[in-house]
């Protein structure tokens, strides 16, 4: 179980993962290319708010399917539900202090930029 928080601490969560992170992503999209977060993603069961949920705010545009939040007070994007599925969460690696983000290599790039959803046949 990993703690995540914001960087005031007003908004903490409990994740459900293993000790090594499975996927370790940013995402070229026009939102993360903008907060410049690196992230993991679990299941909806395995990321848990639990201080803080009256201090986030939902932030969604284009197709309104992703819910991206962040503290209204520091700021932080702290997690978000993808439009790819929303029965997911990625969260924001640099919200756990156990995890130094800047000794993480090999990161790999989602293309959002180039989105499935946004496809035109």
């Amino acid at each position: 179980m990993r703690k995540l928080r914001c960087h005031c601490g007003d908004v903490e969560a409990e994740i459900n993962t293993p000790e090594r992170l499975d996927k370790i992503m940013r995402c070229n999209c026009s939102i993360c290319k903008r907060k410049g977060a690196i992230m993991s993603i679990v299941k909806n069961e395995d990321f848990k708010i639990i201080k803080g949920n009256d201090k986030l705010k939902l932030y969604q545009f284009h197709s309104k399917i992703a819910k991206h939040y962040f503290c209204i007070n520091c700021g932080i994007y702290t997690h978000h539900n993808p439009r790819i599925n929303p029965s997911l969460t990625a969260f924001n690696i640099g919200c756990i202090d156990e995890i130094d983000s800047f000794k993480i290599k090999n990161i790999n790039v989602a293309d959002g930029n180039n989105h499935p959803l946004d496809k035109k046949e």
